[in-house]
Formats: C-alpha cells, structure tokens, sequence
C-alpha cells in the first residue's frame, strides 16, 4: 500500500488517476479503472445533452461503488458551448461525483465563481489541470482542492510553456500548498516512485490506460502504441494556440503540413475533427486522425488487465523506492 493525500482524500487504494480522454473515458472504463483501486474518469464531452451526462454517471455508479472524477476541458470547440460547461459543473455538484478534472480555462473565469462555491458544497473535489506555475496559484486562491501538474510530455493539449513533469511538479510544490499529481510521461512503477520522490501525491496515466484491455477501441490502435517509441510524437495546432501532441501517422504530418504553408484553422479543422478521432478509434485506422497519446508511449510494452496494470505499477514503485533505500548509506 502507498498512502498519500490522494488515497486519503478519495478513499481510494492506488494514488493513480485516469486521464480525461475524449471518445474513450465512458462508463464501462471509468468502473473498470476504479474497481481496480485507481481513480476512474467520464469525459463530460461525450456527451452532448445534460439527460445522456447524468445518465452516464448513473450507468457508471451501477457498475462501481468506488470514487470516480468528472473530466471537463474548457477549450475552443465546435461542438461544445459555454452553456455544456456550466451544466457539466451543475450535474457533478448534484449528484456529488467525488471530484471534477478541470482542463483549459478556470471555472472561475469561465463559468463564473458561482460554480466553484456550488461544487464545494457539495463536497466535490475540484483539481485543475496546469502547464504553469502561475496558473497554480490562481488555482489555489480560487478555492480548488488540487492541482495536476502537466508536462510538456503528456498526450492532448500541453500549455505552450512545454516545461516538463520534471521541472514542474516541484515548482509548483514551491509555491502552492495543495496537493499535486503529475500528469506528462506517467507510465509505470518507476514514474509513479519518481513523481512521490518529487514531492506528488499520486499520479495521472492516460496514455497507458489506453494499450489495456478494457479499452474500449480496435486492437490495431493499442497494437500501434506498443510498437511506437518516445520520439514519435509530434505537437501539432501551435499556430491556431491550441498546441497538442499526437502520435505521428499521415494525419497528423497533414496537419504539420497545412501549418507549415499557413493553412489556418479553415486549414486544420477538417483534419481533426472529433467525429474523424472516434472513427479512428473504432476502425482501427491508424493513419485517419490524430491520436492524443504522450511520450510515454515508447514505454508502453504489452496490453494488460486494468487491475494487472495498476497491481504491477504500484508494486514496482515499492520495490523502487525499497531498492533506493537500501542503496543509502547515512
């Protein structure tokens, strides 16, 4: 057992959480991950419509009576409006889901103070995902309960400050008094032993969490991941200010393509489409869409069970920190 701020906070057995990932962070795989002991995650944007969000969070409470979070990204969207976010928020603080995942801008700010002050009453916890030391600390006096700590490493939407989980994680320790999760290049027993090392109280996985079993997409995609390295990935959209890093396939050099000859977004959108990323997941068509997976991938080596997964990674990350110890001599 590792015992952490987060374990305590949620009353959960591992200090590791899932991701939000659009398409794939669904009912099925949030319980799945949270039976298993980690922390289970529904993306709130897969869902259009607040009867369909609370139903999945319904759907999701049958099948688990462990803590799961709620992840809600504010960006730019086509699809997506200011009004989905505010009834994403509204829906958590009324069926008291156990924590909300916040990526992009504050709720503060986009969503208004309102909001924050009607999750804490309901006793949700509210962690926002961050690339920068400064939006750290408008998380903290804004009345969040944690911070995930974002390398330039991670797969999706990195802050183009690209500081790396390394760097960052302590940084922030420096100046916020909250509990910090690394998030960027989590991947296994040895990370999650780094990132407690660094002073975190647990860790984020996305990546990995898609090369197991109970994900929900075609084998030829978490095949792909296990045959693909470190240095294939790429950061695409940094010309529109909306920096995120995919595996390389022909989508994604297309989109670095359109940027190279300054396509814009008129450009670019038809090329990463969610509805294009969801068929990609289903078909199995490594090459049709951007696929938002981190560095981490050049170590993801096998597709296990999400319980073997986290068993393992927890286990390794004991006999890691052990094997450091026995290493020091005062």
């Amino acid at each position: 057992m590792i015992k952490t701020a987060i374990t305590e906070m949620f009353g959960i057995e591992y200090p590791i959480i899932c991701g939000s990932m659009m398409w794939l962070c669904k009912p099925e795989f949030c319980a799945a991950i949270s039976n298993a002991g980690g922390m289970g995650n529904i993306t709130a944007a897969n869902y259009d419509t607040e009867t369909d969000f609370r139903a999945a969070i319904g759907k999701t409470r049958k099948m688990t009576d462990k803590p799961f979070m709620v992840g809600v990204t504010i960006l730019p969207s086509v699809r997506i409006t200011a009004e989905h976010y505010k009834m994403y928020l509204k829906v958590c603080a009324e069926e008291q889901v156990a924590g909300v995942e916040v990526s992009g801008a504050p709720v503060d700010k986009a969503c208004g103070m309102e909001y924050i002050e009607m999750l804490k009453k309901a006793g949700v916890k509210l962690f926002h995902k961050v690339g920068a030391v400064r939006h750290a600390i408008h998380a903290e006096k804004a009345g969040y309960d944690g911070i995930y700590a974002a390398g330039i490493e991670e797969g999706g939407h990195p802050l183009d400050d690209d500081v790396t989980s390394m760097v960052l994680t302590p940084r922030i320790l420096e100046e916020v008094n909250l509990p910090v999760v690394t998030v960027g290049g989590m991947v296994n027993g040895r990370s999650l032993a780094a990132a407690l090392m660094l002073g975190a109280q647990g860790i984020m996985m996305a990546s990995r969490f898609v090369a197991t079993k109970e994900c929900n997409i075609h084998e030829n995609i978490k095949n792909e991941l296990i045959k693909r390295q470190e240095h294939e990935t790429a950061l695409i959209c940094k010309s529109i200010h909306l920096q995120a890093r995919a595996l390389r396939n022909k989508n994604v050099e297309a989109v670095l393509q359109v940027e190279a000859d300054g396509g814009g977004l008129e450009g670019i959108l038809p090329l990463i489409t969610g509805d294009r990323i969801a068929k990609a997941w289903e078909t199995g068509d490594v090459d049709l869409a951007p696929m938002m997976v981190g560095q981490s991938v050049g170590l993801i080596h096998d597709i296990p069970s999400v319980q073997e997964l986290l068993d393992r990674t927890v286990q390794e990350a004991i006999d890691r920190i052990k094997g450091i110890g026995s290493r020091i001599n005062p």
